[in-house]
């Protein structure tokens, strides 16, 4: 994370006598990255954390994936799924490979206590609202935030009656970091970066929940499990550390232009093992006068690029059927760009409004059925077709 913090109650000192008010101690809970040498935090429970009165495996469906051939770049509409319920037992993976799986949620109701023990897993919002409760406490959500959940971090989804909560799940298999290239050697923004500490919100807010027996849904390597915890683990009086839930809004991010057209890196927002992400949002366009102000056709050799038109004009599709909600995803080996007509309309523009995630994944993405289900099958083979309309 990118620094320290502290909420609620605790000791001066670490690892030291901490009594509850009946005398009693509290109960530490350590959870920390990388063998406990990267970031960690400290949290105090008024009950035993590790008291658990059942397990149980949970069957999952709909997360098969299959590969991606013959090779073919993909325009997938989420929207068209049928999905409501909860953002954890309810959401539908589209795609993903050994580093990362992307689902899709339409939350309309509290979702169950979850805790993903393989990665981090980061949350785009992509409209509605609601609250991310955890151990560490209450973040209020809304539409275009990223909202990091760390490893292992116990948590829930709560959406407002009558709300739709849509959102679009990265799962990780190891921490989602800011890039690297954006911090000192200290861990702080550095000048010049399209983001920085003034822009993150985390949790300030303590929550607390009683009962007893509480499941918690855990996501392993293998699939579901559920644990029944003799007590709530909402019960944490304090906590400090550098590992908590954050979210950063897509609004917040600060583009970087130039006289010619600048390479998505300048467009990077987060980077975890086999992929990386980046935002793109309204900007003014390059400013040499005989720019040409979008990306030119390119292959990028190394990865798959994952794109949500999360809101705004997809610019560089228009009239291929790609629009709001949409999903693209271009395969290493296939050669994209603008669409025909594109360039020309866009010749002596200065600015473009559009919201959209992508992630470039290193490894190649697969698909799942659910994705496969909302297809548009006319994608492919788009770019001839409008040339031959241009042309006609």
């Amino acid at each position: 994370m990118p620094y320290f913090a502290r909420v609620g109650e605790f000791p001066r000192k670490r690892h030291t006598v901490f009594r509850q008010p009946d005398g009693s101690l509290y109960w530490e809970e350590l959870i920390g990255e990388d063998g406990f040498v990267g970031d960690t935090s400290l949290l105090y429970h008024r009950n035993p954390p590790t008291a658990l009165t059942a397990i149980e495996p949970i069957p999952v469906a709909g997360e098969e994936l299959v590969p991606n051939h013959p090779i073919t770049p993909l325009h997938l509409q989420p929207r068209l799924l049928s999905l409501k319920g909860d953002a954890v037992l309810d959401r539908s993976t589209l795609v993903g490979n050994d580093d990362v799986r992307i689902a899709y949620a339409v939350a309309t109701e509290t979702s169950a206590l979850y805790k993903n023990s393989v990665g981090d897993e980061l949350a785009y919002v992509e409209s509605g609202h609601g609250t991310l409760e955890s151990t560490f406490g209450r973040l209020d959500v809304s539409e275009g935030d990223h909202v990091i959940v760390p490893t292992s971090t116990i948590h829930r989804w709560v959406v407002p009656d009558g709300v739709e909560l849509r959102l679009l799940i990265v799962q990780a298999t190891g921490h989602i970091d800011p890039p690297s290239r954006y911090l000192s050697a200290r861990g702080q923004f550095l000048e010049g970066t399209p983001y920085c500490e003034l822009d993150i919100r985390r949790p300030e807010e303590l929550v607390f929940d009683d009962g007893t027996d509480v499941p918690v849904v855990i996501r392993t390597r293998a699939g579901l499990t559920r644990h029944v915890h003799r007590h709530h683990p909402f019960d944490v009086v304090g906590w400090h550390g550098g590992m908590y839930p954050w979210a950063f809004s897509i609004f917040d991010f600060e583009p970087i232009t130039g006289r010619l057209h600048q390479p998505p890196p300048t467009q990077q927002t987060f980077e975890a093992p086999g992929f990386v992400m980046c935002a793109f949002v309204p900007r003014l366009l390059d400013y040499h006068p005989d720019a040409v102000p979008i990306p030119p056709a390119h292959s990028n050799v190394d990865s798959d690029e994952f794109l949500f038109y999360a809101k705004g004009a997809a610019s560089t599709r228009r009239g291929s059927g790609v629009g709001i909600g949409s999903v693209t995803v271009h395969p290493a080996g296939f050669i994209h760009g603008p669409h025909p007509g594109t360039v020309e309309r866009t010749l002596g523009a200065d600015r473009i409004d559009q919201y959209q995630v992508m992630l470039d994944t290193h490894r190649p993405l697969m698909i799942s059925a659910a994705a496969r289900s909302v297809l548009d099958g006319d994608y492919p083979l788009s770019w001839a077709a409008m040339e031959d309309k241009t042309h006609a």
